[in-house]
């Protein structure tokens, strides 16, 4: 046994500071050691052992508390197989993590959870904290809505708990120990569940013992996604596990916390926060994802992260700044005609935030009365990660291979799925264009970027105008519609974009004429004009 092993079981046994040791018979992979890493809970005093405990990096620390029982497979090699073709993709992730994985394994260990977990936002979201899914899914840790109002996580215009570090690291492995504790302690169940839904996994559980097969994860008939799931996050295990094994080059991970969290106390300005702790926006934004705008949120929360090396001379900054210095504000006068919406529009607030800053009840303004508006104190591009500028990023990343922009404002009746049939792409690429999910609910006047191969203005004219005869200009086809029950000749009309009169040459049919549940109708559609 090592000195520093040595002094740690001293250390243990004299102060009993740590009582949470595995047990010495607890099975470990190969790549494990008998060196339990809670054992660094307990600091030695002696500078030359302390020396050898602070070079004991993160990569061991998390090796040292794997947890996960498992037999290697067909299904997990698969895995493996991948993430050794992009080498590269790996050691990009866990750079990208680096700010947060100190803190994770933190979370982890004082909850008694296998450190293996500390991997999952590579799964989830390749350490992106601004990841967004097509199932609508935010965050490193990709928390839907409704489960982030099931763990409290707020989510408003200003701020975004599934993005917060902390807030979604708490929530995230709250929900996964509560999983885990359903499935009666298996956590290979507990992840597929967090992939799929508990339910998914329970209803899979019930078909297995029903049949009277095995209800192991790996007996289960799950989602294609959930049967890679599992095996990805076991494969990552292998591989940070054992690196020189596998060839793989890490980047550093020292054994210590990279940021500090501070209670600013009130709003403020995430430009004046970021120089008064000597960051540039971008690194300012990684480790405060969560926020929106170019300010905190109002009503809070109210803590930031900077980095440990910028906490004492932010504390020092923050105690000098004088309250109604943290933002910058902007007198409105009302005009006539103005609503609390227009102006919230105008200078990018949300009308919450006018309401309570101005302490209005209601919405009911009055021309020549003045509002208090805070102000951004810099421009909006300067907010590099604010909500706006990801969306602008987003909305330009299609311009390539020719394609044609088209600014669309919607309409009542407008769907990604009306509004791929009417301009060419599918539903997901308007969606991703718009940092949006094919799910999300668009609003009346929302603002989408569509790129369409559609190349010229004449082409672009045909967009908005009905086509009620085939034409070789128009994306028209032909369409075999199956008649529904409570079908009419005006339904079907106003649903396809065509008119009635064609509705009736087309199919031979009379003004008088009733349509049965079942009968086909031909129809002649511009997919680009078909609204759904």
């Amino acid at each position: 046994m090592s000195l520093l092993r040595t002094s740690f079981c001293i250390c243990l046994a004299l102060t009993g500071a740590c009582s949470n040791l595995k047990s010495s018979d607890q099975a470990q992979t190969p790549s494990q050691t008998s060196f339990n890493a809670l054992d660094v809970l307990c600091i030695p005093d002696d500078p030359d052992e302390l020396e050898a405990w602070s070079e004991y990096d993160l990569w061991q620390r998390i090796r040292d508390s794997y947890a996960m029982e498992f037999d290697d497979n067909r299904r997990i090699q698969s895995q493996l197989a991948w993430y050794q073709r992009h080498p590269d993709y790996l050691s990009r992730v866990a750079k990208r993590g680096a700010p947060y994985m100190h803190h994770i394994v933190e979370e982890l260990e004082a909850r008694d959870m296998p450190a293996e977990l500390a991997f999952l936002p590579v799964v989830e979201s390749a350490f992106d904290p601004f990841a967004y899914s097509p199932g609508r899914a935010s965050g490193m840790w990709q928390i839907i809505p409704g489960t982030g109002k099931m763990l409290g996580l707020k989510q408003t215009w200003w701020y975004d708990g599934r993005r917060d570090v902390v807030a979604s690291t708490d929530a995230a492995l709250r929900y996964l120990d509560k999983l885990q504790r359903q499935f009666d302690g298996d956590w290979l169940l507990a992840l597929a569940a967090y992939n799929a839904g508990g339910g998914t996994v329970r209803k899979a559980i019930r078909r297995n013992k029903k049949d009277g097969l095995p209800t192991d994860y790996w007996s289960l008939d799950l989602p294609r996604e959930t049967e890679d799931y599992v095996p990805r996050l076991l494969a990552l295990s292998m591989l940070y596990g054992d690196p020189e094994r596998y060839q793989l080059s890490l980047p550093t991970l020292e054994n210590e916390q990279h940021f500090a969290a501070v209670d600013v106390e009130a709003q403020i300005d995430l430009a004046q926060a970021a120089q008064m702790a000597a960051l540039d926006m971008d690194e300012f934004y990684r480790l405060n994802p969560a926020f929106n705008r170019w300010a905190t949120d109002p009503e809070g929360p109210h803590r930031l992260l900077v980095p440990l090396s910028a906490h004492e001379t932010f504390q020092s900054q923050l105690q000098t700044l004088p309250p109604e210095a943290r933002v910058s504000w902007q007198r409105h006068t009302i005009k006539s005609g103005e609503t609390l919406s227009h102006i919230a529009n105008k200078y990018q607030v949300s009308v919450a935030t006018l309401q309570s800053v101005n302490r209005i009840r209601g919405h009911n303004i009055r021309a020549g009365k003045t509002l208090l508006v805070p102000q951004a104190s810099r421009g909006d591009a300067y907010y590099s990660h604010s909500s706006d500028q990801r969306l602008a990023r987003k909305q330009a990343s299609g311009a390539k291979n020719g394609k044609t922009r088209i600014e669309h404002t919607v309409t009542s009746g407008d769907s990604f799925w009306s509004l791929s049939r009417k301009y060419g792409p599918s539903s997901s690429a308007i969606a991703r264009w718009n940092n949006m999910a094919a799910k999300d609910t668009l609003k009346i006047g929302q603002k989408l970027v569509i790129w369409t191969e559609q190349a010229d203005s004449k082409q672009l004219a045909l967009v908005d105008r009905k086509h009620t005869v085939p034409s070789s200009e128009a994306l028209t086809r032909k369409l075999n519609y199956r008649v529904r029950s409570g079908d009419s000749l005006s339904k079907i009309a106003a649903k396809f974009n065509v008119g009635i009169d064609d509705l009736l040459k087309w199919n031979t049919l009379s003004g008088s004429s009733y349509l049965q549940p079942g009968q086909r109708i031909v129809l002649y559609v511009d997919v680009r004009a078909h609204r759904g």
